[in-house]
């Protein structure tokens, strides 16, 4: 009894306080400074807007925090993507959403992964995919029609988008039907869960002993997480029980089964549950949200949801979508890149060096947790503008890339460097497919009872959800 006591005061000692002192020092000692934590909620509320570069703890972890686009340039400046690390406290508490997915894996199993799933993105496979894209869509929008007729035009699109981007995502990625009760809804509905779960159990992420604070939402997560485990192994099973060794389906699914033939780049059956579980959770909220938050947007701004209109009525007329024309949807792509900047779905992202990074005069100690703040930089008005929080997506128009950000490292949509988002081609395909059907079948205005809360639960989300008038045309 007393050696274990000793032990957990020990424990205790090192986790609180000479660990974290001994980052903090290490920081402080290479010119970086920060407000003084308090145990154990770090300086959490101490945190100021007004600075760019500082140190703030999370707890008892301590992160440099940047919203510099000169200072991210110049510390991701010849750092590749497999030297940065994943932050040990995120990592080991979402496990249960992302298993062994690629955004968990660092050094030369980040490259394996990334070697693998590469091909399923290329503009051939993304081509498959989008004829694929328009029935799920389309019965949504039948929904909607059915609820106007009944006198129901308020009409809470994100929720129904949410639910929608699933189905395409069990389709589009794995073959999986979508009916009430298979294996696409289960997975769906188990991913939403654990996702909710994990959001409400690590509030006090970088608190030591934080997984006790909440037990009951630590384990209801990692029972979620098995069970997602163990329906994708049972499907995963059932595609390799009837592959003859032939060409593999041209899914996702089936092409990380399959590598690439090269010996050393084929994926676990653990690893390829990890990026299943990783690639339907990113896959359906990045283009779900920003569907969202779009229509949000255009139904305050009506004069760019008739211009967005016209431009579809242009290419299309009345007809089916032409795939080979979704390119020529400028206004379109513009409009989607002005709701990126606004309403990042990713309103920040982590890294944690794995080797002393040099910067001008400072040095960032290997291990040292980096917080890049995304939301902040791009709600920057010495970056953007006086206009910064204003709706124009003609700011794309001359600068279709960086929308007049006096930064390149200003405007991060799909993140950065070496592990710039690999799904953001499919991301702008399926938003254009899913809103040119919304446009040529109804008109959006705001509802006076949405109310504008949006809340960070590891995406930016509408916390009361988006309720809308749908108007057939």
């Amino acid at each position: 009894m007393l050696g274990f006591l000793l032990y957990l005061l020990l424990t205790l000692l090192f986790s609180c306080w000479i660990f974290p002192s001994r980052a903090y020092r290490k920081l402080k000692k290479n010119g970086f400074v920060g407000p003084i934590p308090s145990f154990p909620m770090g300086n959490i509320r101490e945190m100021t807007n007004n600075r760019k570069l500082f140190i703030y703890w999370l707890g008892a972890e301590p992160f440099l925090y940047v919203a510099d686009p000169e200072f991210l340039r110049k510390m991701s400046s010849g750092v590749v993507g497999k030297s940065w690390g994943i932050v040990k406290v995120f990592k080991n508490n979402r496990e249960p959403m992302f298993g062994s997915g690629m955004v968990m894996v660092e050094g030369d199993d980040w490259v394996r992964h990334r070697h693998v799933i590469t091909p399923a993105f290329s503009p051939s496979h993304l081509k498959a995919m989008a004829s694929l894209m328009v029935e799920p869509a389309t019965n949504m929008l039948d929904k909607w029609a059915t609820l106007i007729n009944s006198g129901k035009p308020e009409i809470d699109v994100e929720r129904e988008i949410t639910t929608t981007m699933g189905e395409i995502t069990a389709v589009t990625s794995f073959g999986l039907s979508y009916r009430d009760g298979s294996s696409g809804s289960r997975l769906f509905e188990k991913l939403q869960a654990v996702q909710d779960t994990l959001f409400n159990s690590n509030r006090y992420e970088g608190v030591p002993f934080s997984k006790w604070m909440c037990p009951k939402k630590t384990l209801e997560a990692k029972r979620l997480g098995k069970e997602i485990d163990q329906l994708l192994i049972s499907i995963i099973d059932a595609r390799k029980s009837c592959w003859d060794g032939s060409s593999p389906r041209n899914d996702l699914l089936g092409l990380m089964m399959n590598g690439d033939g090269q010996a050393g780049m084929s994926l676990s059956t653990t690893e390829l549950v990890g990026e299943c579980k990783t690639f339907f959770f990113s896959g359906y909220e990045t283009t779900a949200l920003a569907l969202s938050w779009t229509l949000l947007l255009l139904a305050m701004y009506p004069d760019w949801q008739n211009q967005l209109r016209d431009e579809v009525r242009q290419l299309f007329g009345d007809g089916q979508i032409n795939f080979e024309k979704l390119t020529d949807l400028i206004k379109m792509e513009w409009v989607l890149k002005e709701v990126l900047r606004l309403y990042s779905p990713a309103p920040n992202t982590q890294r944690q060096a794995r080797e002393d990074i040099k910067v001008d005069d400072l040095v960032i100690p290997n291990g040292t947790n980096i917080w890049i703040d995304i939301v902040s930089m791009h709600h920057d008005p010495t970056l953007w503008g006086d206009d910064v929080n204003d709706f124009r997506p003609d700011r794309f128009k001359d600068d279709n890339l960086y929308g007049g950000c006096k930064h390149k490292m200003g405007y991060l949509p799909f993140g950065f460097g070496g592990k710039m988002c690999i799904g953001r081609n499919l991301t702008l395909m399926e938003y254009k497919v899913v809103l040119t059907l919304m446009l040529t079948r109804f008109s959006f205005s705001l509802s006076p009872s949405y109310r504008h809360s949006p809340a960070f639960m590891f995406s930016l989300r509408p916390k009361y959800g988006l309720p809308l008038l749908v108007e057939r045309l």
